[in-house]
Order: C-alpha cells, then sequence, then structure tokens
C-alpha cells in the first residue's frame, strides 16, 4: 500500500466510525420514538422499519453501476447527504406519512453508503491490505455504534420529544461529518481508478448482472451471504429475543446486556481473530462460524428449556449473542474481500452492490419468518435456525471447491509467489 493509498483509507474509515457513531444514537430508540413518543402505535413502527428495507431494496440495484461509472466517492457523498436530510427530517416528523417518508429516505440513504464504502476500501487496500482493513472497519463500526448507542441512552428522555429529535440531529451532522471528509478524499492515482479496464471487463461492465448471474462462484457466495444474514442478523432484534422473552422469561433489560455483550466480543476480539483468519482458507473461516453458530443456537436451545434457574437461563441467552459476536468477527474479514476478489476490474461497485441487496433481502425476510416461530414455536425455531447454520458450513466447503487459491487463501499464494521470486499478484477472477 502506498502513502497516499494508506492517507485515503484512514480517512474513509474515520468517516465511517462517525456516522456509525451517529447511527448507534438512534437505531435502538427508533421504535419507541415512532410508537409512543409519537404517538403512531406499534402498526406504524413496524411499517417505519419496513421501510427501511424496502427503500434498500429499490435503490441498491441500480447502485452498483453508478458506483462502477461514477466512483464511489461522488456516490458516497450524495448518499451521506440524503441519510443526513432522512435523518433530521424523521426527527421533526409527526404525522404517519411524514415518519415513513423520512424512514424511507433515511433508509435508502444508508443502504447506498455501505457498498460505496466497501468499494472505496477495495479502491484503497491492496491484496496485502484488504483482509485487515474490512476488519479495522467493522471494528470501528462496531465501536462507534456501540459508544453512540450507550451516550444516546443518557440523552433520550421518552416524555420529552426534544431529546428524540436531538438525537437524530446528532446522526443528521454526522452524516455531514461523512459527506465532507468523503468530498475532501483524494484518491492515489492508479489504472483502476482512472478507469483503464480491459476491453472484455469493460463490456462485462455494461451488462453488470448477466456477467454476474454467470459467474458460478459469487452466485454461490451470495446464496451463502443470504443464509448467514438470515440465520444471524435477521433473528437479533426479531426471532431470537421474541423467543428469549417468551421461551427463557428474558427481561427487556437482559436483551440490552446480551446485545451489548455481542458488540463487546466484537470489539475485544476483532484483531485476534484476524491474526487467525489470515493464515487459513476463507471458506474454511465460513465453515467454523457456521459450527460455531450451531452451538450458539444450542446454546439459546437450553436457555429456553426452563431447567435450571433464571440465572442460568439468562447467562445461556447472554453468551448466545456473545458466540454470535465471535462468528461476526470472523466473518469481517472474509466476506466483504472475497467479494472483491471475485469482482472483475471494472464491476468492484455491482458485486459490492449486489451482495449488499442479498444481505438486504435477508435482513427483510428474516425477521418475517423468524418473528412469530420465536414467540410462539420455540423448539421448531431452534431446530430450524440452528440446521441452517449447519447448512453455512456445508454451503462454504462447497463454494471453497470453486474459488482459486488466491481467493481462497491469499496469503498462501502470496507467500509462494514470494518464495519463488515474484511479485504479489492479484487474484485472478474465477470464471463460469
Amino acid at each position: 500500500m502506498t502513502r497516499a493509498m494508506g492517507a485515503a483509507l484512514r480517512r474513509i474509515q474515520i468517516g465511517s466510525v462517525l456516522s456509525a457513531f451517529g447511527v448507534g444514537f438512534t437505531v435502538p430508540f427508533l421504535y419507541v420514538y415512532v410508537a409512543q413518543v409519537r404517538g403512531l402505535g406499534a402498526s406504524t413502527a413496524g411499517i417505519v422499519l419496513a421501510a427501511f428495507a424496502v427503500a434498500a431494496l429499490v435503490v441498491l440495484p441500480f447502485t452498483g453501476h453508478a458506483l462502477d461509472r461514477r466512483g464511489p466517492l461522488p456516490v458516497l457523498v450524495g448518499a451521506a447527504l440524503i441519510a443526513s436530510a432522512g435523518a433530521l427530517a424523521l426527527g421533526l416528523a409527526r404525522g404517519e406519512v411524514a415518519v415513513i417518508v423520512a424512514a424511507a429516505v433515511l433508509g435508502a440513504g444508508t443502504a447506498v453508503m455501505q457498498p460505496a464504502l466497501a468499494t472505496l476500501i477495495v479502491w484503497c487496500a491492496d491484496t496485502n491490505t484488504r483482509t485487515r482493513a474490512f476488519a479495522t472497519q467493522f471494528f470501528l463500526q462496531n465501536l462507534g455504534l456501540g459508544i453512540g448507542g450507550l451516550i444516546g441512552g443518557q440523552i433520550v428522555d421518552e416524555h420529552r420529544p426534544a431529546s428524540f429529535t436531538l438525537l437524530f440531529s446528532i446522526e443528521a451532522v454526522m452524516f455531514l461529518v461523512l459527506a465532507a471528509i468523503a468530498a475532501t478524499v483524494r484518491m492515489p492515482q492508479s489504472p483502476a481508478l482512472r478507469g483503464s479496464v480491459p476491453r472484455d471487463e469493460a463490456s462485462a461492465g455494461r451488462n453488470g448482472l448477466r456477467a454476474l448471474l454467470r459467474h458460478r462462484a459469487m452466485v454461490q457466495l451470495c446464496v451463502l451471504g443470504f443464509v448467514l444474514f438470515f440465520a444471524c442478523y435477521g433473528q437479533f432484534e426479531s426471532g431470537l429475543s421474541a423467543y428469549g422473552v417468551e421461551a427463557a422469561g428474558i427481561s427487556a433489560s437482559t436483551l440490552g446486556i446480551a446485545l451489548a455483550a455481542n458488540t463487546a466480543v466484537i470489539v475485544v476480539a476483532q484483531f485476534a481473530v484476524l491474526r487467525f483468519v489470515e493464515r487459513r482458507r476463507r471458506s474454511r473461516v465460513i465453515a467454523s462460524v457456521g459450527l460455531l453458530w450451531a452451538l450458539a443456537w444450542a446454546v439459546a436451545g437450553y436457555a429456553g428449556l426452563g431447567h435450571g434457574s433464571q440465572a442460568m437461563a439468562t447467562a445461556a441467552f447472554v453468551s448466545t449473542y456473545a458466540l454470535f459476536g465471535l462468528g461476526e468477527a470472523m466473518l469481517s474479514p472474509t466476506l466483504a474481500p472475497l467479494v472483491a476478489d471475485l469482482a472483475p476490474t471494472g464491476m468492484v461497485g455491482q458485486y459490492n452492490s449486489a451482495f449488499a441487496l442479498v444481505k438486504q433481502l435477508a435482513l427483510a425476510v428474516g425477521p418475517a419468518v423468524g418473528g412469530p416461530m420465536g414467540a410462539a414455536l420455540h423448539a421448531p425455531y431452534i431446530v430450524t435456525f440452528l440446521l441452517f447454520s449447519l447448512g453455512i458450513t456445508v454451503l462454504a466447503l462447497r463454494l471453497g471447491r470453486r474459488l482459486a487459491p488466491g481467493q481462497d487463501q491469499p496469503s498462501l499464494a502470496r507467500a509462494r509467489v514470494v518464495a519463488q521470486g515474484g511479485a504479489p499478484a492479484e487474484p485472478v477472477p474465477s470464471g463460469a
């Protein structure tokens, strides 16, 4: 990595953590704000939460082409400005329609920011530093979310609507800060940044969806990603929370402790886990996450059995979230770099957007399926998602057979090249 690339990457990471800090101010309190503070009821709060997912599903199919054609910097600036407007409007909105529209605007902006930031990291980090760069971003974002949530919890007062307006205003300002930082980033000059793309890959960029669907390794990774996000992230604030309350008798305050444990494990373990991940095949790391999450679901099942003391059930439930956090720390330096290494030159933005779209689909479907099951069908819920976790392991091992050595284990491929007296090369995307 050159000095210019390092400087640009540091500025992007600073902007990313500040925006996460702003999001942390509002995310834990969104339901309370809509349903109780604005007095719009639980059904409207549910529609508002759905508006985030719907907005993301609408904008992400168009985001990839814009990223590859215009570059990630202007797309990120525009997305941050839109998100800022949405956050401020949400904090000032009073009626049902105004709240839903503001949530959709905020959701659209934040959805586009994700692949834009990922593409910027790919541009600023070479294959030697990409894994660590994505791990650092995940660590900083979780740290920002956690600190923002803690400070927001001290400010918020459900009897004072102005306190919620303040929270959304802080979030809006943080998005403006991200836009300002992104606008001042000076990207290093390289062939990829100047648009020097081989003719066949430039043609692929114009027919991005068709080329992506022909790329079997990427399609398999998208299927795997859907199962990952469906079986974990899509359950945190829906099915798993409902299961904890209804089956394990967990209090609302304990749910907060469980989420805090999840974040704490990510923050504490991220770089220790990174050293483990960097030396191993990505497909096997993902496969081990499936086994780890199967264990997490088994522990959650124990929490809901009703045997033993309530303290043991609480400890088991908090441990479930902690185990999920350990798996997330293993995935953060694995999934995003793998998407980047699979992408042909000129299509990094489209691949990042496609994977972000898969994530949003899983986050939309996950609560719809898991929520009712976690609340009423306790044993089938645990068994179903334990099997999904084991499915992650199977899908990851199948994906590994389709990856090139430089994609599955870049460190080993680089070591072989250096041992032969050559220079490390960029991984070659696998074909259909």
